[in-house]
């Protein structure tokens, strides 16, 4: 059910060229299989398997809504999500703990959208102290604390097969001593730290009896570690999308070799990972390029994406988004002009009705001769300011009063109205990874 202040939100989101962050799912038109698809992939993590998935689409396919909206899909069925945004500059893919921390900083859950470890291990801690009172003992017995730390460091041990770094397990035990003790602050700097943050004072290590940070040969094994937390706290498992990920092409040669070895190693170890579902978006030129996936063989032989004619199956490890088109297009209009907050809603259905949008629609994609696929940010914006006119002026006709103008596009929209990828900082054709690398 959409509150008034989920409304607000995906308005003032589109305004702006932005995908919401929530009630997506009103608006999501013409995806049903590919929904379908992503599904079956949460079933299969909340059975036990360890999954990944690769979105492909070019510019303006939707792959962004999408991932948004698997994680919606994968909170109202019981999942803790994650959504990290490949960058740059403070993301460098190959360095596990800068993905940990990424992960770590974006956790999220239907109660706390975001940094949502510290609820996670409370409401661990809460399953441990319902399940020994259920079983017969006094909460009130002086014992209680010791009995739920034995249980929860036998939990700790047992669900993670003894794969989990000592430090993790320090740390943990330590923070549940803080809190017994009534040190929230203490207890909340190392679940700063159990975050991957580098910013933990000296004394909070000290008390847990760890040094340094963590690194990147141990972030993997940690998450692994947050992930036995995650479903021993009554949560179906965990899901985690990298989204862009074709800004990897942008980076130097090196560091773009080792971002792909990293997904890589992803890519093999995510089978060992039961309950947890990688999502990763990218554009054709990610992944069929030299520069991209197709230049590493050991990854791409993984995930190749096959098509024969205009069927592809959507089982296969990457699931193709396909461009909008015109009717889609209308669809989405009209699920949006349903909800939008008007203050006279008759009136906004009339003035902005099926034959407006789809003389708008056609205006729109006008200026980008036609191409359908490469405008639904622009073609929300000009579709929500008329609206908001409406709204806001009883005397505004959009009918009488609209006019297409000529629109300044970004660097992706002209690429992807002149058919171009995005470009490596190197496009040297010869600059193939030359081996699989493993660190």
């Amino acid at each position: 059910m959409l509150t008034p202040r989920d409304i607000r939100h995906i308005f003032e989101s589109l305004r702006k060229g932005l995908v919401p962050e929530r009630g997506i799912d009103t608006f999501a038109v013409g995806i049903d299989k590919q929904r379908g698809e992503l599904h079956r992939q949460l079933d299969l993590a909340k059975d036990g398997e360890g999954t990944i998935k690769f979105l492909r689409g070019g510019y303006g396919c939707g792959k962004t809504f999408m991932a948004r909206l698997s994680l919606l899909d994968a909170r109202q069925r019981g999942f803790v999500t994650s959504f990290v945004v490949v960058s740059d500059n403070d993301l460098r893919f190959h360095r596990f703990d800068d993905v940990y921390r990424k992960v770590m900083t974006e956790l999220g859950t239907q109660s706390c959208p975001r940094g949502a470890l510290g609820d996670i291990l409370d409401r661990w801690i809460g399953e441990i102290e319902d399940g020994l009172i259920a079983a017969g003992e006094d909460e009130t017995a002086p014992d209680f604390d010791a009995k739920v730390r034995q249980r929860l460091d036998q939990d700790l041990t047992a669900k993670t097969g003894g794969q989990a770094p000592p430090d993790f397990i320090r740390v943990i035990q330590t923070i549940f001593d803080l809190k017994q003790k009534g040190e929230v602050a203490e207890a909340g700097s190392l679940i700063s730290w159990l975050c991957g943050s580098g910013n933990v004072a000296a004394s909070a290590k000290k008390a847990a009896g760890i040094k340094g940070d963590i690194g990147s040969r141990d972030a993997l094994d940690y998450l692994r570690g947050v992930l036995e937390i995650v479903k021993a706290a009554g949560y179906a498992g965990l899901v985690i999308v990298i989204d862009e990920a074709e800004t990897i092409l942008r980076m130097r040669s090196d560091m773009r070799h080792k971002s792909l070895n990293g997904i890589r190693q992803i890519a093999d170890a995510a089978g060992s990972y039961p309950g947890l579902l990688w999502v990763f978006t990218g554009t054709p030129e990610f992944y069929d390029t030299r520069q991209g996936v197709a230049g590493l063989a050991p990854l791409h032989d993984r995930i190749q994406f096959l098509k024969r004619g205009n069927f592809s199956s959507l089982r296969q490890a990457q699931l193709e988004l396909t461009p909008f088109d015109a009717d889609r297009l209308r669809g989405v209009a009209l699920r949006l002009r349903e909800i939008f907050p008007s203050q006279d809603s008759l009136r906004l259905d009339q003035k902005i009705s099926p034959e407006f949008i789809h003389q708008l629609v056609n205006q729109v994609t006008e200026g980008f001769k036609g191409d359908v696929g490469v405008v639904p940010r622009q073609f929300l914006r000009q579709l929500i300011e008329q609206m908001d006119l409406v709204d806001e002026n009883p005397q505004y006709d959009p009918m009488v009063q609209y006019g297409f103008a000529p629109q300044e596009l970004s660097p992706e929209e002209q690429q992807a109205l002149h058919g171009e990828g995005l470009r490596p900082l190197e496009a040297d054709e010869d600059d193939l990874i030359p081996h699989e690398d493993v660190w």
